[in-house]
């Protein structure tokens, strides 16, 4: 009788270490397919690398649901997370957009503009550095279900990969518009609104009905592309509506 505690301790102990394990699993498998979006990326699949951005996105969905679920949120978990974002929704969009750049946009290797989209981009990956140590660090975090800055994987997995996927499946459209000019303001403008003072929605279930159906149909159409690899054109109106209303959302209801 007297092991009886014990016994029960010892088998509840593995099944906790489970529990835990499930949301850094997702962690661990995006960290992972960030760095192959890389890897792909310097091989000259920009579509497949620019895909893979897109799947980390969908872990990073399922990393949260399942912390949550399980009640597997923990320090470590966080710190975790952040690591495989910058990776994943920093570097590898960074490194993305940079190639782009050259293989889309007429980008020449050592020209001007060529140094302008690399400064742009580092500019991108070190804003995305800093809006996740603000985020893990930050005190004064606004009332719950809201961001301050736009997240990393708004900015990097949502608008960056979208960008690129609709630029490849439209060549003509990518020949006509000024990328070289283009591409760098997206990223200075992303990079700002990363480590801006803006109050951002997160999907998080809501009183209003509305809301919780169109976040819904949103993530269920992302997810529906990302695992088809089909109508990169709904991600990128997708990630558009989500930032422009975002944005509005939250300086309307900002507390005086």
């Amino acid at each position: 009788m007297q092991n009886g505690p014990t016994n029960k301790k010892r088998f509840a102990e593995p099944l906790i270490r489970l529990r835990y394990t499930v949301p850094n699993a997702f962690t661990a498998l995006s960290l992972l397919l960030g760095v192959a979006s890389i890897v792909t990326t310097q091989l000259g699949d920009l579509e497949l690398a620019a895909w893979i951005i897109v799947w980390c996105g969908l872990l990073d969905v399922l990393d949260g649901v399942s912390a949550r679920l399980l009640n597997a949120t923990s320090d470590f978990g966080a710190e975790f997370d952040s690591m495989a974002d910058l990776v994943s929704f920093g570097v590898a969009p960074a490194v993305l957009m940079l190639n782009a750049g050259m293989q889309v946009g007429g980008v020449e290797y050592e020209s001007g503009q060529f140094w302008v989209l690399l400064v742009a981009v580092g500019v991108f990956a070190l804003a995305g550095a800093m809006r996740l140590a603000r985020f893990n660090v930050y005190s004064e975090q606004p009332s719950a279900g809201w961001f301050t800055g736009i997240p990393i994987t708004a900015a990097g997995g949502g608008m960056i990969s979208a960008v690129v996927l609709v630029l490849i499946h439209y060549p003509e459209v990518a020949m006509s518009l000024p990328l070289h000019l283009y591409m760098p303001v997206l990223m200075f403008v992303l990079a700002l609104l990363m480590i801006s003072r803006l109050r951002f929605p997160k999907a998080v279930v809501r009183d209003n009905l509305f809301m919780n159906i169109f976040q819904g149909v949103i993530i269920a159409g992302i997810y529906y592309c990302g695992i088809t690899r089909s109508y990169p054109e709904y991600l990128l109106g997708a990630g558009t509506v989500i930032l422009i209303s975002g944005i509005i959302a939250g300086r309307i209801t900002r507390q005086n």
